[in-house]
């Protein structure tokens, strides 16, 4: 469902993609609105679901983080009700950055971080150990980060 956005509430978007503590005064000069009518844009986006967090991005490094790893997710059988235990686990893991369901030959691709093998080795003991609808998950650890973002293209 795709939300009904005229230029102003894209360029409002833009602005607030690249840093959302950007002052509404500031963007309203930006995108040639008033500060209040920014103030209502903004609500409306947050109200209709099309902005839907405001979140610092942290260094994982700096925080003590510093593997990103990939773990591919094969299952027995793909059932709702085989795989409700594990999308719950995914769901509470704090670890899980990111969880997708995937056509091909992988069900699941998770996007993880650890501080270290050892905290990694826990995490999937927790995720998988003992379900035995995981056929099998394989793993890739990030060697370089070449990018981090959440940002979407946006059109104008």
């Amino acid at each position: 469902m795709k939300a009904d956005l005229d230029p102003f509430d894209w360029a409002i978007l833009a602005v607030l993609q690249r840093n959302n503590l950007t002052p509404q005064r500031e963007i309203a000069e930006r995108v040639h609105l008033s500060p209040a009518a920014v103030q209502r844009r903004i609500r409306r986006l947050q109200d209709s679901g099309v902005i839907a967090a405001n979140t610092a991005q942290l260094n994982p490094e700096a925080v003590g983080r510093p593997l990103t790893i990939l773990i591919e997710v094969q299952l027995v059988n793909e059932l709702d009700a085989l795989t409700a235990g594990f999308r719950t686990r995914v769901a509470a893991e704090p670890a899980v950055q990111q969880c997708y369901s995937t056509t091909g030959h992988t069900d699941y691709l998770l996007v993880v971080t650890a501080a270290d093998m050892q905290e990694y080795q826990a995490i999937t003991q927790r995720l998988f150990g003992g379900d035995q609808n995981i056929q099998r998950f394989t793993t890739s650890i990030a060697l370089a980060t070449l990018k981090r973002s959440l940002q979407m293209p946006l059109p104008g």
